[in-house]
């Protein structure tokens, strides 16, 4: 996870948002906003040069304020570091809020590209701007806080008196093969939401509002307008990506749903139709990797244990990290600063509490990056830095670039280069390092990729409909009348599946999903998920890989390093598709990288379902 920083220039500082977890929220408030005007004709192309350097010096020199404020938080979890940790984060987003009004003032004035980029920049850049009216600026931050504190605050309790939070709830969903328990979780914890549904459909208006203040129709099109195309050519093209993917997630749904009705039989699992959301293993079936035991192939044990080796090894936190960084500098970028190595967290402190979430930290927008994580030495663990530390060469790569373009080139870059980083950890990675002697044959590649399609293949269209549903109901095509009817029709839609228990519209089943009530965009991620397989095939190809895709590692291949850089260093100065094309030598994103990593597993998947007579579909 790429640290949200709390800077609004949302210009993507608050990229890369864990898919499963973020506790971070994002609102425009600021009492002094109403004195500024929104559009004038008196306006120069000077006044908004002049206009775009303050603004950007002003953001990076509080963006170093935010960032070690916010550093102190994570670390030193007490009521005083959150109390700046709050005030700061007012500081800043009164500031990006300001900002970007202003920077309306200049919408119809001719630029030069790159400053018409930066102005672009910061006037899109916030997520949930608010009104020009002062008492409705109020009113939305106080809405933003009661729905960040009703999902913060929920819990669920069970009969015998243990009340527990979202992630011991999730735990359970994980571990238990009880279909009435987990009916019992899933169901109970969504009674979290029904209290803010009124709250999210009044701050549906309010930002609307907010989004019309700074010329936009609304917010669905504030949204969709950060990525370098019009906002309705946007979304025709996550139609067209979804297009490519459907027919191997398809052949995962037909087979998982095949295997959970022989273990839970027809009553719970129907032979046809949509899979009952609460046995997918995740709270939200958005990932089903935690189901592996249920639908493994057999035979599909690859004969080695990441974590088993790396204990054989004498792998500690602090060598699982140099470790990391040696794929890197094997691609020939430089070392890590001396400075990560003393400031970074690789242990949970015995002495205070921490967040222990994994995330990357670039706190002066140079060289001082950080990673924080309570490291577990664990195969999980393993991978998990190698994409942390693609946040952290990411950064550096972009340090030369003026503040505002220091930055991914989307949204969706960021989270996808230290995954792409992750996919090369393949069986021949871990025989280079010494990790494990030989690697295994083809054989075992079903249960490898099965374990990965699982999280990865799974999650593309849950990665998809969150904002589908978002975008409607922002343009009034989703009226709160039928929010809840709506979220499930686009999950069977996308998805199929279904909810284990009657919903109606007293439900408000879109706010048990954190990024809804945090207001946190969530397409980010489903481009995350279809970049890294096309970024890492590019980069094989370069590296002259012959073999299949999903054995292929670029460890070591300086030229692939240097293909990757290029584009790390551009930041987002550029549109998406020219960054792109340094890595990938086309301009658009392409999913049948997708299909080719996983080939070998859609043929497998196709001849399961045929064998066992399944029909597919939903």
């Amino acid at each position: 996870m790429l640290r949200p920083a709390k800077l609004a220039l949302g210009v993507a500082l608050a990229l890369g948002l864990s898919a499963c977890q973020d506790e971070q929220h994002s609102v425009a408030v600021n009492k002094d906003v109403a004195a500024v005007t929104a559009v004038s004709s008196n306006v120069s192309t000077q006044d908004a040069i002049d206009f775009i350097n303050q603004a950007e010096a002003e953001l990076a020199a509080l963006s170093l304020e935010a960032n070690r404020a916010e550093w102190i938080y994570s670390n030193f979890i007490t009521e005083d570091t959150a109390s700046l940790s709050a005030a700061v984060n007012e500081k800043v987003t009164a500031t990006s809020v300001r900002l970007a009004t202003e920077a309306a003032k200049f919408a119809e004035v001719e630029l030069d590209a790159v400053n018409a980029r930066k102005l672009n920049m910061l006037r899109s850049a916030l997520v949930l701007p608010s009104p020009l009216d002062p008492a409705k600026n109020a009113e939305l931050a106080g809405i933003v806080a009661q729905l960040n504190g009703l999902y913060g605050k929920g819990k669920y309790c069970f009969a015998d008196g243990r009340c527990l939070t979202q992630p011991e709830l999730s735990a359970l969903m994980a571990e238990s093969r009880d279909p009435e328990l987990l009916k019992e979780i899933w169901a109970g914890w969504r009674d979290i939401a029904k209290p803010m549904r009124p709250l999210f459909e009044r701050e549906v208006v309010l930002a609307n509002e907010g989004a019309k203040d700074l010329g936009f129709a609304n917010l669905s099109e504030l949204w969709r307008s950060q990525y370098d195309m019009a906002p309705d050519a946007f979304s025709t093209e996550l139609d067209r990506l979804w297009g490519q993917v459907k027919p191997l997630y398809d052949s995962l749904h037909c087979y998982v749903r095949g295997e959970l009705n022989a273990q839970y039989g027809d009553d719970v699992v129907p032979r046809t139709g949509p899979i009952p959301a609460h046995l997918l293993g995740n709270m939200w079936a958005q990932q089903w990797g935690t189901i592996y035991p249920l639908v493994a192939p057999k035979d599909a044990d690859p004969g080695y244990d990441v974590t088993a080796l790396l204990a054989k090894q004498g792998y500690d936190e602090h060598k699982m990290v140099q470790q990391a960084e040696s794929f890197f500098t094997s691609l020939g970028f430089d070392k890590l600063p001396d400075t990560f190595w003393s400031r970074s967290l690789f242990v949970q402190p015995k002495d205070r509490d921490v967040v222990c979430h994994a995330s990357a930290w670039d706190l002066d927008n140079a060289d001082d990056i950080r990673i924080k994580m309570c490291i577990q030495k664990t195969a999980e663990d393993f991978t998990v830095i190698h994409h942390e530390l693609g946040h952290n060469f990411y950064q550096r790569a972009y340090k030369n670039q003026p503040f505002i373009f220091k930055n991914s080139a989307n949204d969706g870059f960021h989270e996808a280069i230290g995954d792409t980083v992750a996919l090369s950890i393949t069986p021949k990675y871990l025989q280079q390092i010494g990790l494990l002697d030989t690697v295994p044959d083809a054989s075992k590649d079903i249960g490898l990729l099965l374990k990965q399609a699982l999280d990865k293949v799974a999650f593309l269209p849950f990665g998809l409909m969150i904002d589908q549903w978002r975008w409607k109901v922002f343009s009034g095509e989703i009226t709160p009348a039928n929010y809840n009817q709506a979220w499930w029709d686009l999950r069977l839609k996308y998805q199929g599946v279904m909810a284990p228990v009657a919903r109606s519209e007293a439900d408000f089943d879109p706010g048990a999903k954190y990024h809804v009530p945090g207001n946190v965009p969530y397409t980010r991620y489903f481009l995350a998920h279809i970049l890294q397989f096309q970024f890492h095939r590019s980069l094989c190809d370069v590296a002259g890989d012959q073999g299949p895709v999903h054995r292929c590692s670029i460890y070591g291949n300086q030229e692939a390093g240097a293909k990757l850089n290029q584009m790390l260093e551009m930041g987002s100065s550029k549109p998406w598709p020219e960054a792109l094309a340094v890595v990938t030598g086309k301009q658009e994103m392409d999913a049948s990288a997708v299909l080719d990593y996983f080939a070998p597993l859609k043929t497998w998947l196709d001849e399961q379902n045929t064998h066992a007579n399944r029909q597919c579909g939903w």
